[in-house]
């Protein structure tokens, strides 16, 4: 008989050794590590993270995970939540794009807090996360469920029990049986993105991550779960993505290589359009001067940042973080996207919030038509001099700054960590004394 899906996907997991792993994939899992623990240091204040780890505070475990920036270990489901929810809020990290787009770096807290708890080895950490990787990216190439109505945290449900899985050393049938647990209720409505967002935007996945884990956890435990999860009449595909029969996965085509890390806070589609305004920006003497601001994009950036009414006056950090108007607006007033545009007092600006009005979201066909190899934007600024004269600027950028075509090197990525990180900790800190650091060093060593 043909193997169902949650077969193959438990025997490749446990199938996948370390050996597999080619250097790049094993050095990109690492900048991809610092990457996530630089966004959790950089969201350590913020109202939904305090919430998420007040809340997992009350929980403790002897053989649980550290919460982030704490001493106290939670059990290791209550870790990831609390623990992702730090790397997702500021909706910096890493992106990959396909018929559904996904943060698969979401994956890293749940694999660092059953890593942890389960004395795991570097390796096996970095195998976990691949793993991860792999699952929700192969998954996102095989189905668009935004388009069915279900958020792409969906798929996280998946790769997370997978990883967790691996750590756990849950045989074939037991991950199997993880893998239906974790399917049975993985279902995430769209609503989470639509109109005026709220805090569980940037929760959503932590709170997938926290299932997957708990399915892990029940499956070694001796728990069986609905099969064939995929296939079966009121199965996934029948009610969720469609068919999933032609996912591959193979050992030698590692998806990690093919996802593009942020380089400014804001929704990822919106990174082009970021650079291009502030390319712009450099030939602006006077920001009163423009008239008009036209942008230019591909169909997935217009509909999921770029259509509902709330974009042009966002009122939350949630929804302006995801509005390509005030992002293209505040990028050329202020030159800069940085968290000081998305201060209560700046989302309220008058003179900001006119400029927001003056912006255009237009379909491009050729832009579309790239996508999501490419991910351009072409913003056009109409100036008027004090002399009524008119002036037309326009730039154009496909492949922004790490872009998986155009990637950040190591030194960027290490700035970038320390430019979240040192607020928080202190430079010399953030080099050198955090558990977490330490953990790194030894994974490294691990791993090599």
């Amino acid at each position: 008989m043909k193997k169902t899906l949650a077969e193959r996907l438990a025997e490749f997991a446990i199938g996948l050794k370390f050996e597999n792993l080619p250097p790049s994939v094993v050095h990109e899992v690492k900048r991809r590590v610092i990457d996530s623990l630089g966004c959790a240091l950089g969201a350590w204040h913020a109202d939904p993270c305090v919430f998420a780890r007040q809340v997992a505070s009350t929980f403790s475990a002897e053989r649980g995970a550290t919460l982030l920036g704490t001493a106290h270990r939670a059990p290791m489901d209550w870790a990831a939540f609390a623990n992702g929810c730090l790397v997702r809020y500021l909706d910096y990290n890493d992106t990959y794009l396909s018929r559904e787009p996904a943060h698969p770096s979401d994956n890293i807290p749940a694999a660092l807090a059953v890593g942890e708890a389960e004395g795991s080895p570097g390796r096996e950490l970095i195998l976990a996360i691949a793993l991860a990787y792999e699952v929700q990216c192969r998954l996102c190439d095989t189905s668009s469920i935004r388009a069915r109505g279900w958020d792409h945290v969906t798929y996280g449900a998946f790769s997370t029990v997978i990883a967790a899985g691996r750590l756990m050393k849950l045989d074939a049938a037991a991950l199997r049986h993880a893998i239906g647990i974790a399917g049975v209720a993985s279902a995430a409505l769209r609503q989470s993105r639509v109109g005026e967002l709220s805090h569980w935007k940037g929760c959503a996945f932590a709170n997938a991550a926290r299932h997957g884990v708990f399915a892990s956890l029940l499956a070694r435990a001796g728990f069986t779960g609905p099969a064939p999860i995929f296939e079966g009449e009121k199965g996934f595909e029948k009610l969720v993505s469609g068919p999933l029969d032609d996912i591959r996965l193979p050992k030698d085509d590692f998806m990690i290589l093919k996802t593009s890390i942020k380089f400014w806070p804001a929704e990822y589609h919106s990174q082009s359009a970021i650079e291009a305004a502030l390319k712009l920006r450099t030939q602006i003497n006077d920001i009163a001067q423009v008239e008009s601001v036209r942008i230019e994009s591909h169909g997935a950036a217009v509909d999921i940042i770029g259509s509902e009414p709330e974009k042009w006056h966002p009122t939350t950090r949630e929804t302006a973080d995801h509005s390509l108007p005030y992002i293209v607006a505040a990028s050329l007033a202020d030159g800069e996207i940085s968290e000081r545009q998305f201060t209560p007092e700046r989302l309220a600006d008058p003179k900001l919030l006119d400029l927001v009005k003056r912006v255009e979201v237009h379909r491009h066909a050729e832009l579309t038509a790239a996508y999501p190899g490419a991910v351009g934007n072409i913003i056009t600024v109409r100036l008027r001099n004090n002399n009524n004269r008119t002036l037309t600027l326009t730039e154009r950028v496909d492949y922004p700054r790490g872009h998986a075509r155009n990637p950040l090197t190591d030194a960027e990525v290490e700035t970038k960590f320390h430019s979240l990180a040192d607020p928080v900790l202190g430079s010399d800190r953030a080099r050198t004394s955090s558990p977490t650091t330490r953990r790194e060093a030894a994974c490294s060593r691990d791993a090599r």
